[in-house]
């Protein structure tokens, strides 16, 4: 800790570690800001679009220190600028900057900061630390937006939320001034710029300047705003920057700051000849502290771009826009700026439980940091949620645009962050799919196109993302104990899974119903494989049976059996025919160009390499990064066995021991490159030695991805395998360092990339998260006990909390919402020991079958009436 008294979360980043952060401000689906490593509002991601590597003007804060009239210093709140001191291309600037210019002035570099800045992080929260031997006083920021379980809104505010704390470390009483500044976001021609007060409902009175523009018509994608924010008591502003030429708006405003006194507010008269300008305003608070005293001060910056547009692939047949969901709950930027400072206790005090919970977890620290980090990607441009509120995302992101559109169902299917935190926001993506993207036949287009309703996308289906939304929509049912819900997509999901051997199939996937999928097979790597292999055969085989349960639950025997009848012969065959000894391969002769003879001339074009004279991208007896994710899912979903048990584990064995690289110093890499020289990782196909390898084969077939790498770690400690697995995990994150990536932007194609949110399967693996919600049960399994003791976080859709036992006795407890409770599944040898169970006060009757705890009636349990076991004889407190 530097010297104040803003506590430190996880790792702690200082110097050139801080080079590469960037941590997200914003809500689900609403954009974000940017908080650089050394203090910058950086990445102006709030247009409904990204905006990597961008920054809004002089946007900063700054603060200085006062007494008896008399300035003893002032300095931008940011530490020393770690970019390019040649300069870095700026879209948009003009001709004489960029490199060969140095860095822009706008970055407040050239201004006097902070020599010592510390970061430290644990998603939703970011503490910054600052310090200077010149400033009389310390420095500290905690800045978030609200991140709470199954609350969806608030989770989505369109704010960044930033307090600050200040020390006076000097002997006698000192003044300061905090000052937010901000450009407007947006250069007009009718620059609005107004300052207001709103009386608080229950507290101080919120002060605002409002940053907009009188130029765009209401429905326009430009029409919007920005609002500086916060409720201390004292407070001075500029509505406008001096405007002038040359570098007369900097000059003006630091002579206006750097003296003892309030900043003079400034405005220009609306009938100024219109000229398109960027102007820039700020608002200051002042407080007044004794020596050794600490005060807070709150600011918030929040913003109002109510008009989506499909910028990225155009309507060419009718509307292309719509309403941001955030539209729909707040008129302007002003209305989400009071709604955060006036509920900012609550938000932030739900924010920091569930941090807590996250983080008290027991798992290792590098699990911990993994499954948190990546949550940033809900609250990036990656996301956005439509006017009713449903969730929509793109894979990633591209400096400025959305990278590969469509909630894209192949990638998506890794996000399991999503089913748990935020399961009303997850089964909006199923409805959508399910509404829009299915063919009457049953084929599912794998990317929505937007606005919603426009025709679907016609390229064919996608086999792991076409089966993996059946096992999703089996999985949000047993999270959601909703059947209703289950029964309005149901028709559908059936639908789908019979697309497998249907005749308007024109992959011929299964059409002799064999239970294994042998034709042409989209998949997530971009390309198709042919023949029978596991990867997307597991796909297959899952949702089959999980269709067969559903099937059977809603009363349809006849599907049930049909689906259970394929998925026992399917699996038979997999496990008989695709296992080599040590894993899974898919089984093709790469010299067959026949195999392509029942699909279009350009399958032949695209697939057959006539020098070798063989298929290209294939596995063949390659060892796949995903041979048997299916079995994953299912563990991850309580679907039970997909591959034969000891085989699985086998094959996870064999994967580490072929394509766990623990530095890629001397490997050859022809595709992206996600880890370079001494980085570790664990790549998507190797071919061991003995095994031939295709001449053109799997695509990205080199690369480590974050995505897959956590799927398989979390597999390995499922399986038992829990120091193979902890080593990919911390060989990710230690790439991920703050000097070379940035540890909450997991890149695969493009930042902020969905399927990285894999990561939070490992907190599931480490428990051994057991559910459902249909009969009321709820279960863990630990993988590893810490000195006796067993902490984890849990969410399902009525409620969330943590799982806690040792020697003595186990606790479920609530922390938001309410959870109904028929049956605890526990290990056997802890439910041997159990002597008393309570809830509400009272002993409840139960009965032990095996490693479940069966009460005789169910139990509602909130954040007041946690359940509580006894052990060896001690009665629960």
């Amino acid at each position: 800790m530097i010297g104040n008294g803003v506590k430190r979360l996880g790792n702690v980043y200082k110097g050139a570690k801080t080079k590469e952060i960037r941590f997200p401000l914003g809500g689900i689906g609403s954009g974000s800001i940017g908080l650089a490593g050394n203090g910058r509002l950086v990445d102006w991601e709030i247009f409904n679009r990204p905006n990597k590597r961008s920054f809004n003007g002089f946007s900063h804060f700054a603060i200085k220190a006062e007494r008896q009239g008399r300035l003893l210093d002032a300095r931008v709140v940011q530490g020393d600028l770690l970019t390019s001191y040649m300069g870095e291309p700026l879209r948009g600037a003009p001709l004489h900057s960029g490199y060969g210019f140095g860095p822009e002035s706008q970055t407040m570099a050239g201004m006097p900061h902070f020599r010592e800045v510390e970061f430290s992080g644990e998603f939703p929260l970011a503490n910054l630390s600052f310090a200077d031997p010149t400033f009389p006083g310390t420095i500290g920021l905690t800045a978030f937006n609200p991140f709470i379980p199954l609350q969806e809104d608030d989770s989505s505010l369109p704010a960044a939320f930033f307090e600050w704390e200040i020390e006076n470390t000097e002997k006698e009483t000192t003044a300061y001034t905090l000052c937010l500044s901000a450009g407007n976001p947006l250069p007009t021609e009718q620059v609005c710029h107004r300052y207001g007060m709103a009386e608080g409902r229950h507290g101080p009175n919120v002060h605002t300047i409002l940053l907009g523009s009188g130029q765009y018509a209401d429905d326009h994608p430009h029409c919007g705003n920005i609002a500086l924010a916060t409720d201390t008591e004292e407070v001075s502003y500029q509505e406008f920057w001096y405007r002038g030429g040359w570098c007369d708006n900097l000059e003006m405003f630091w002579h206006d700051f750097a003296q003892p006194g309030r900043m003079k507010n400034r405005r220009y008269p609306e009938e100024e000849p219109p000229h398109a300008r960027k102007d820039t305003a700020s608002l200051a608070a002042h407080v007044e502290l004794k020596p050794g005293e600490k005060k807070r001060v709150r600011f918030a910056i929040s913003w109002h771009f109510p008009n989506v547009e499909n910028y990225w692939n155009p309507n060419p047949s009718g509307a292309n826009g719509w309403r941001n969901y955030y539209a729909t709950l707040f008129e302007d930027s002003r209305a989400s700026a009071k709604y955060a400072l006036e509920h900012w206790d609550r938000l932030y005090g739900d924010t920091l439980q569930f941090k807590e919970a996250l983080f008290s977890s027991t798992a290792p620290d590098v699990v911990k940091e993994a499954a948190s980090a990546n949550l940033a990607v809900l609250k990036s441009a990656a996301v956005l949620r439509l006017t009713d509120g449903s969730l929509y995302g793109f894979e990633g992101c591209i400096e400025d645009t959305g990278c590969c559109e469509g909630s894209c169902t192949h990638v998506w299917n890794y996000a399991y962050a999503v089913p748990f935190l935020f399961p009303g926001l997850e089964r909006s993506m199923r409805e959508l799919d399910y509404r829009y993207n299915k063919r009457d036949d049953g084929r599912m287009a794998f990317r929505l196109m937007l606005p919603p309703g426009r025709e679907r996308a016609d390229f064919r289906a996608c086999a792991d993302g076409q089966f993996g939304g059946v096992i999703n929509a089996y999985r949000d049912w047993k999270i959601s104990g909703d059947t209703d819900w289950l029964r309005t997509i149901w028709p559908d999901l059936k639908q789908s899974i019979a697309y497998a051997w249907a005749e308007s199939n024109e992959d011929l996937w299964d059409p002799d119903k064999t239970g294994v999928l042998t034709g042409r097979q989209h998949h997530t790597l971009d390309m198709e494989l042919f023949g029978p292999n596991s990867w997307l055969s597991g796909f297959y085989l899952a949702a089959l049976k999980a269709g067969a349960e559903m099937a059977a639950f809603l009363g349809e025997q006849a599907a049930a059996d049909e689906f259970d009848s394929l998925f026992r012969k399917g699996k038979k065959r997999v496990d008989e025919h695709l296992f080599n000894g040590e894993y899974y391969v898919q089984r093709i002769d790469l010299s067959d160009k026949t195999l392509l003879d029942p699909f279009e001339d350009d399958c032949a074009k695209s697939y057959w390499n006539p020098e070798l004279n063989e298929l290209k991208y294939q596995i063949a007896g390659g060892c796949a990064i995903d041979q048997v994710v299916a079995q994953w899912h299912a563990n991850l979903c309580g679907l039970g066995e997909v591959f034969d048990k000891e085989q699985t584990r086998t094959a996870l064995q064999s994967l580490y021991r072929y394509n766990f690289k623990s530095s890629r110093r001397e490997e050859a890499n022809t595709w992206r490159l996600y880890s370079l020289n001494d980085e570790g990782g664990l790549v998507i196909c190797t071919w061991p030695e003995g095994v031939d390898k295709p001449g053109i084969p799997l695509t990205y077939n080199s690369e480590t991805m974050t995505g897959f790498e956590y799927q398989a770690a979390s597999h390995m400690i499922q399986e038992g395998f829990v120091a193979e697995g902890l080593s990919i995990v911390q060989a990710i994150r230690d790439r991920y360092d703050g000097e070379k990536r940035n540890p909450w932007n997991e890149i695969e194609c493009g930042s902020n990339y969905a399927r990285s949110m894999a990561s939070y399967s490992l907190l599931q693996a480490f428990s051994g998260f057991e559910y459902d919600s249909v009969v009321g049960m709820i279960g863990f399994k630990p993988v590893r006990m810490e000195d006796g003791k067993f902490r984890t976080i849990w969410s399902l859709d009525s409620g969330w909390g943590t799982f806690e036992c040792n020697e003595a006795q186990a606790t479920l407890q609530v922390l938001g919402g309410r959870m109904d409770v028929k049956t605890l599944k526990l290990p056997e040898e802890q439910l041997a020991e159990v002597e008393d169970v309570r809830a509400h006060g009272r002993r409840l009757e139960h009965e032990i079958v095996g490693n479940e705890l069966r009460l005789a009636e169910s139990v509602r349990l909130d954040a007041n009436n946690p359940l509580i076991i006894a052990f060896n004889g001690r009665v629960p407190a």
